[in-house]
């Protein structure tokens, strides 16, 4: 009688052969694979397959570790955009300062290179405030007696006449603009040379008076000083035509003018030296004086003072 199980219970050789074996192979796989290489298409081949699996296992771990990274870089983004703002409310008046600056620098720039141009003295002052008096048109300036200030000095800016001072206090003066009602220039015409004088209207126009009405002028010309007065030195711009009315009723022309100056603008402007009167020659104050000579006399020499 047959005493062995039935073959659906046949076990194969013992665990201990097919450790031995599996050991075997496992080794001369290892050293195969390090000798020739000849399993690298193998593991290519099975990382190529398993990376989808590979990613789909680390996904939760990368989706966690991008959020949190997200949430603190809001958070640090967040806190340096307050930062900047505060730092740029910080700056921002000292900013407006150095545009301030940048701009009077540029502005007693322009007034150095006028007194340069002109030839004369001057001293630049500072724009206090401008007169209370709503119907007059002065300012008042931080230079006074004590800066040898004077009264009737001539002001101007950059770019022309400005006013004249008409009243001195010990460390401010006030300066009369040219806009002003009770101020007038003596001006000329730059294109053809006419002489004439122009007065403020208080509203920050000026008009040219005494011209008749047919005389050659024109729309854009410009009036600079002609020196009559005494007091504003030659050739300083003074305003520009911008509107002429012509009425054969009336024997004068009404010209109205606009300043060059910048009368209602700026911080600065520049006190002029007076004008010292010129001295007159010599010649002119001794002249010769030739009489008639009388028989038996000799001529005589008068002198005039």
């Amino acid at each position: 009688m047959d005493q062995q199980p039935p073959p659906f219970f046949k076990r194969g050789p013992a665990p201990l052969a097919r450790l031995s074996f599996y050991a075997a192979l496992s080794t001369a796989l290892l050293f195969v694979d390090a000798r020739f290489q000849t399993l690298e298409l193998l593991r290519s081949t099975l990382s190529l397959i398993t990376y989808p699996l590979h990613v789909a296992a680390h996904a939760p771990i990368e989706l966690l570790s991008n959020g949190g990274q997200y949430l603190t870089g809001i958070t640090r983004f967040q806190e340096e955009n307050s930062k900047l703002k505060r730092d740029q409310l910080e700056s921002a008046s000292a900013l407006l300062r150095l545009r301030q600056l940048e701009s009077e620098n540029t502005h007693l720039r322009k007034l150095l290179d006028m007194r340069e141009r002109q030839h004369v003295d001057g001293i630049v002052a500072r724009i206090v405030y401008a007169a209370r008096d709503p119907f007059s048109r002065r300012i008042v300036v931080d230079k006074g007696q004590q800066h040898r200030i004077e009264a009737g000095q001539p002001v101007i800016d950059e770019a022309g006449v400005v006013g004249q001072v008409t009243r001195i206090f010990p460390f401010v003066s006030e300066i009369a603009l040219i806009t002003d009602k009770e101020q007038s220039v003596p001006v000329q015409i730059v294109r053809n040379g006419l002489r004439s004088v122009v007065f403020g209207l208080g509203s920050g126009q000026l008009e040219l008076r005494f011209m008749p009405a047919n005389a050659d002028v024109q729309n854009g010309d410009v009036l600079v000083t002609s020196g009559l007065d005494g007091i504003f030195p030659v050739g300083l711009p003074v305003a520009r035509i911008t509107h002429i009315e012509r009425d054969t009723s009336y024997s004068f022309a009404r010209i109205f003018c606009e300043p060059t100056a910048g009368v209602e603008n700026y911080n600065e402007v520049m006190v002029l030296a007076k004008r010292q009167p010129e001295a007159i020659p010599e010649e002119a104050l001794t002249s010769k004086v030739k009489t008639v000579a009388k028989p038996g006399q000799k001529k005589k020499r008068l002198k005039r003072d």
